[in-house]
């Protein structure tokens, strides 16, 4: 199993992409619920997500209660918003849980939110700041879910490669 990254109504080609790269990186499998506010071939999309794409399962939906439809019985989900009683990393997350995240412009459906509010999580920030960036934010909450379970399946160390660099005048101040 992995980790799902559900965007409802996504809008913005760059912040899927990089989206779809982060799936890429953890495992993760990407829910794109229509409508899109971009074409799956855009270049910007494709930019993001570098050469990504063909390392991770993506699945578009046209729209919402088909998604739903389709969702295991007795899967969990978490629906981050500013609006949500707790924060993010105040949930247990398990293999498997299914993360939602909204439009850039308008976030989550408050209509859905009320249905499971004691579902919804939030991602701490000033009282002055609307939200972050979406694909930020997906980064933030799925790495929690991540570690909370030892980063199944991942890389923990990396190693140096051993090429030759170029000195630079930089490296006077480390």
């Amino acid at each position: 199993m992995a980790m799902n990254i559900v965007l409802i109504y996504p809008e913005i080609p760059q912040n899927t992409g990089n989206i779809a790269r982060t799936c890429a990186a953890t495992g993760a499998e990407l829910h794109l619920i229509e409508p899109l506010g971009f074409s799956l071939s855009d270049r910007y999309l494709k930019r993001a997500g570098l050469d990504y794409w063909g390392l991770m399962r993506y699945h578009v939906y046209p729209d919402l209660e088909s998604f739903l439809r389709q969702m295991p019985e007795n899967a969990r989900m978490f629906f981050a918003t500013t609006k949500a009683p707790q924060r993010y990393d105040q949930v247990q997350y398990r293999d498997g849980d299914y993360l939602f995240f909204g439009q850039e412009t308008r976030g989550l459906p408050e209509n859905l939110l009320q249905k499971r509010y004691e579902d919804c999580i939030r991602i701490p920030m000033r009282e002055e700041a609307r939200s972050l960036n979406l694909s930020n934010s997906v980064a933030i909450v799925l790495y929690e879910a991540l570690r909370q379970n030892d980063f199944p399946g991942l890389l923990s160390k990396g190693s140096l490669t051993g090429r030759e660099e170029n000195e630079g005048a930089w490296l006077d101040y480390v």
